[in-house]
C-alpha cells in the first residue's frame, strides 16, 4: 500500500494500523461498514454526503456511531491536508463492532478514518462481461449499506471476470435486470438518452451516479432511470461507469461488442471535474 495514515482513538497512526483482534465481533462476524471518498488537487467533492452515508450503513448494520457526520468530514480534511496537496487520496470511514454474539453490540461501536494514496485511474475504458452471479435483494441482505459483507460477492463476480479476460462484469438482480457493474454503477446510451438503472434496492444508489445524474439534467441531457436488460447495454451506443474509486469512466467492450467513449460519458466527465473543482475545504 501506498503512503496511508489511519485516524483511531483520537491519533493519526503511520501505515496500516491493526485494529481487529481474533475475538472482535467484526473478525468472525462481519460487523464491518465503511465508506470511500476521494480527494485530489485539495478537492473532496460530496465528501459530506460520504460520511452521512457512512453513518447511515451503520445503523443499518445495528451499529451506534461514535462520531457524528460533520466530525468525519472534519478529521477528513485534517487527514487530507497532511498529504501534499497534488496527492490523489481514498478517504475510508470504517465502523466495526468490538462485542456481541450473532448481533454486534451497539455499544461497542468503533470508529477508524484511513486515507491513502490511490490514484485516480485512467479514462483509457475497460471490458466487461455478463456475471453468472447476482446482486441480491434487499430481503435478503444489508444493500442499502455500504457493508463489507456485501464485497465477497463483488470479489468473486470480478475474479470470474478476470478469469475470462475482462476486466469487470454486468450484474443483474434477482429478476434478470440489469443492476450495475460489479464495482461501479452503469450507464447507457442509446438515440440520444442516458439510460441507468433504477435504483430498486438491489444496489447502492452512489454517490458519485446520483451527482452525475444532476449534472447530465442539469446540462439538459435526458436521463431515464428505468428497468434495463442485458441486451440493451449490448445494443447501446456507449457505456460507461460512475464510481468513487474511478468517478467516470468508459466502457469499451461488453463481451464481444466493441464501443468508443462517446459524447455523453465525455460530458458526463467533464461536467463532474468542473464540479468536483468546487468542492474545497471549508473556510
Amino acid at each position: 500500500m501506498e503512503h496511508a495514515l489511519t485516524y483511531l482513538d483520537g491519533k493519526w497512526l503511520e501505515g496500516n494500523a491493526p485494529l481487529f483482534g481474533a475475538q472482535t465481533h467484526a473478525t468472525w462476524l462481519s460487523s464491518v461498514v465503511f465508506d470511500g471518498a476521494r480527494a485530489f488537487s485539495g478537492q473532496a467533492p460530496d465528501l459530506d454526503l460520504h460520511c452521512e452515508r457512512a453513518i447511515r450503513s451503520a445503523a443499518s448494520l445495528g451499529l451506534k456511531a461514535p462520531v457524528s457526520a460533520k466530525e468525519i468530514e472534519t478529521l477528513s480534511w485534517e487527514g487530507i491536508g497532511r498529504f501534499p496537496k497534488e496527492a490523489e487520496l481514498y478517504v475510508r470511514p470504517l465502523f466495526w463492532a468490538e462485542d456481541g454474539f450473532l448481533y454486534p453490540d451497539p455499544a461497542s461501536t468503533r470508529f477508524a478514518l484511513t486515507l491513502w494514496e490511490a490514484p485516480l485511474p485512467p479514462p483509457t475504458g475497460f471490458s466487461a462481461c455478463l456475471s453468472p452471479f447476482r446482486r441480491p435483494s434487499p430481503d435478503t441482505a444489508p444493500t442499502e449499506a455500504k457493508a463489507a459483507c456485501l464485497y465477497p460477492n463483488v470479489s468473486r463476480m470480478l475474479l470470474d471476470a478476470k478469469q475470462r479476460g475482462f476486466d469487470n462484469a454486468v450484474v443483474v438482480d434477482l429478476n434478470s435486470n440489469v443492476a450495475e457493474f460489479a464495482s461501479s454503477n452503469i450507464f447507457i446510451a442509446k438515440d440520444g438518452v442516458v439510460h441507468t438503472p433504477l435504483a430498486n434496492g438491489t444496489f447502492l444508489n452512489g454517490i458519485t451516479r446520483q451527482r452525475v445524474i444532476k449534472l447530465l439534467r442539469d446540462s439538459g441531457a435526458e436521463v431515464q432511470e428505468r428497468a434495463i436488460v442485458f441486451r440493451e447495454v449490448l445494443d447501446a451506443d456507449e457505456v460507461f461507469s460512475t464510481g468513487n474509486y474511478s468517478k467516470v469512466v468508459p466502457c469499451t467492450r461488453v463481451e464481444a461488442r466493441q464501443f468508443q467513449p462517446g459524447p455523453f460519458y465525455t460530458r458526463a466527465r467533464q461536467l463532474y471535474f468542473d464540479y468536483a473543482k468546487r468542492c474545497t475545504r471549508p473556510n
